[in-house]
């Protein structure tokens, strides 16, 4: 296509002093944990604050779809794809520093969150044992407020910033942040493009227990080897999603290729040759049995994406 009759996204895309890799008709399939996924219509892994700036700013302007995906860890794309553009956060979002003295990492978006498990460990400092085995990058932890009932990510947050679309960067200390349960107050039309947690000295030794004791309990009683989106369902108030589905005797209940873990009723697995049809099929017939059962609605904490 020639420049004269090029849109002003595949313009930008185009142009040699953008700081970007861009993959047309790119399969979500190798950006996701589920291992599934149709094309985006680009996927584009930007290498700056200025090259994401600008990328945001075009498809804002034109109106055309956009997302942030950091490793796909919670993402089910839809088999026809995503008719827009997928963006993923490269060279520059992906620097950590620590402050032993005072405490605390700054991290870039892009880091994956497992980094900052281990560096933390190295350093003696703790209060990440909770993400170990977690999956995916710091700036999708954040805006999921990755944990557990009882630790999450929101509690080490000192400052996050984002990008606002048509207001740059917005910096907000952690307090400033509601942070609930798999949820956080950030606006959903954010990007969260780096942040400063705050860790706290203790012994190696008590460090690596809770590591050991954490990573044990995953194996144990998650499907690690499998590909999955992790926890399907958000656990309703008082009760656990996992033990409502299991209590209907739909573990290893199937859709195609999509499976109900045999190991954690809260897991949907990819048995080999599930498509996001079969999977979102699986997600829908476990909320209808549940909320027939028990008049609870299961929330669901993957993203869709592509789905009418």
């Amino acid at each position: 296509m020639s420049a004269r009759h090029a849109t002003p996204l595949q313009a930008l895309l185009v142009d040699d002093a953008f700081d970007g890799d861009v993959y047309p008709r790119e399969s979500m399939a190798r950006h996701t944990t589920y291992r599934i996924g149709g094309p985006a219509r680009f996927f584009v892994r930007v290498g700056s604050l200025c090259a994401l700036t600008r990328l945001v700013a075009v498809c804002e302007e034109q109106g055309v779809p956009w997302v942030v995906a950091g490793r796909g860890s919670n993402l089910l794309v839809a088999d026809e794809g995503f008719p827009g553009v997928v963006i993923s956060l490269g060279r520059d979002f992906r620097t950590l520093r620590a402050d032993e003295e005072a405490g605390r990492f700054y991290a870039g978006a892009g880091v994956m969150l497992s980094a900052v498990v281990q560096e933390a460990f190295q350093r003696s400092l703790a209060g990440f044992e909770f993400a170990v085995g977690t999956p995916g990058t710091v700036g999708g932890a954040i805006a999921m407020n990755a944990g557990s009932r009882d630790e999450w990510i929101g509690s080490r947050v000192v400052s996050v910033t984002t990008l606002a679309p048509g207001r740059g960067l917005v910096r907000r200390a952690g307090d400033e942040v509601a942070w609930g349960y798999r949820s956080c107050s950030l606006p959903r039309d954010e990007v969260v493009v780096e942040c400063e947690l705050a860790a706290a000295k203790a012994d190696p030794f008590y460090i690596r227990g809770k590591m050991e004791a954490n990573l044990a309990k995953r194996k144990k009683s998650q499907p690690l080897n499998e590909p999955s989106c992790g926890s399907v369902f958000r656990n309703p108030e008082g009760a656990s999603a996992a033990a409502l589905i299991e209590g209907l005797g739909l573990k290893g209940e199937r859709v195609g290729g999509a499976q109900v873990s045999p190991t954690h009723a809260n897991f949907i697995v990819n048995t080999g040759d599930a498509t996001a049809r079969d999977v979102r099929d699986l997600i829908e017939l476990i909320q209808e049995r549940v909320e027939k059962a028990h008049g609870i609605q299961l929330t669901p904490e993957v993203r869709f994406l592509g789905f009418e």
